[in-house]
């Protein structure tokens, strides 16, 4: 693709492990130059994250948050690596951090010192808590915030313990979040030539997601809990229900769907049933509907449901992680990528963004501070200078 929309615009990112570097991923992958700035001596903890290692200082999780990046290992405590940031400052657009929310100020990572700099800087923070409440210097994760923010009383089946989503979604919902507010704020930069700081926290992203639920307490009182099967709280039916052989997700949103999907498991008298017959009925009675749908579904395989209803109603099998992967559609559709890596070819995911029809290409992150001596000498730093300040540990 021979132009990104963001091509020409430079980041720095004070970054580690995952939502941070998620955010500023779809950065890069949209054209942005992102300069990982790496804290010595081994830089992001996640080069050191098995089990997948990719030789000395990578790893393959590493990798899967900072394609398409840059990096400069540098000492932003010392007064010569405050000096090179400064001065990359004042070529940037954005500075971005996911440090804990104590740590921009006390590092000199906001507006109010960077803007000084450069004026038009966006400063974008994305920590646990906030910058600006009690919780500041709280350090948090991903976990933490689907416990606290009711996450995990929805997750799972009644009556078993606590359980989280099997992937950190918060930290890439909070990734994504920043990365929407960085963007929004640097088109005012653009527009206004003033910068500014933009927040985003794990806690309140989490909470703006319990969304309808929220909703329904706020204003009736209404505590949405777990339900079997993954159901939905207000649609019937539209769950998990067995097969022959497995699993299948059902999601009659709309009455037609009911329709067709009664016909099409030839139950047809389902319809007639008083206790089925529009949705406040079937949410009511839902406990005494999924044996009946599981007793026709279990006439045969997943395969044959889902071929059968493709298109029809919105259905879908209940694959595992390799079912997901090895899915033909997914090759078909192009969200498989091979990243060239000193190591050898890396197979991994492509971001679902496409431009004019066409798929992000991915490039593997370098070594770490691989970027150093090109940045120092954009800077003016002298062949010598540069050697003094790797020999030193600032770079």
């Amino acid at each position: 693709m021979s132009e990104l929309p963001l091509n020409g615009v430079r980041i720095l990112a004070v970054e580690q492990y995952g939502a941070g570097p998620y955010g500023s991923m779809h950065l890069a992958d949209l054209g942005a130059e992102v300069i990982k700035i790496e804290s010595p001596p081994g830089g992001d903890v996640s080069r050191a994250t098995g089990p997948y290692f990719l030789g000395e200082g990578d790893s393959q999780f590493f990798q899967t948050f900072n394609l398409n990046k840059h990096s400069l290992r540098l000492d932003l405590k010392s007064a010569e690596g405050r000096e090179i940031f400064e001065k990359l400052v004042g070529t940037a657009d954005a500075v971005l951090n996911n440090l804990r929310g104590d740590q921009p100020g006390k590092l000199g990572l906001d507006y109010a010192t960077l803007g000084k700099v450069n004026p038009k800087i966006v400063c974008a923070h994305l920590s646990a808590y906030g910058r600006d409440n009690e919780r500041a210097a709280w350090p948090g994760y991903d976990y933490l915030m689907q416990a606290e923010a009711g996450f995990m009383a929805l997750t799972g089946e009644p009556g078993q313990p606590p359980a989280r989503f099997g992937l950190s979604m918060v930290d890439f919902m909070t990734g994504t979040t920043m990365a929407m507010g960085l963007l929004a704020a640097l088109v005012g930069a653009m527009r206004s030539g003033q910068g500014r700081d933009v927040d985003v926290s794990l806690f309140d992203v989490a909470l703006h997601q319990l969304s309808y639920p929220a909703t329904w307490y706020l204003n009736e009182g209404h505590e949405t809990t777990r339900l079997e099967r993954s159901a939905h709280p207000s649609t019937v039916p539209c769950q998990v229900y067995r097969t022959s052989d497995g699993w299948v997700m059902v999601m009659c949103m709309l009455e037609k769907f009911w329709q067709t999907f009664i016909a099409g498991i030839d139950r047809p008298q389902l319809g007639t049933d008083p206790r089925f017959t529009d949705f406040p009925a079937r949410r009511e009675h839902r406990e005494a509907l999924t044996p009946l749908v599981d007793e026709a579904l279990m006439q045969h395989d997943t395969a044959y449901w889902t071929e059968k209803f493709a298109g029809r109603i919105p259905i879908a099998p209940v694959y595992d992680i390799a079912q997901a992967l090895d899915n033909p559609y997914v090759e078909r559709i192009g969200m498989l990528q091979s990243v060239d890596h000193p190591q050898g070819a890396q197979r991994m995911l492509r971001n679902p963004i496409k431009l004019d029809g066409q798929r992000l290409d991915g490039i593997a992150c370098p070594p770490l501070s691989a970027d150093a001596d090109a940045l120092l000498a954009e800077l003016g730093y002298s062949a010598e200078d540069r050697a003094r300040l790797v020999e030193q540990g600032v770079v």
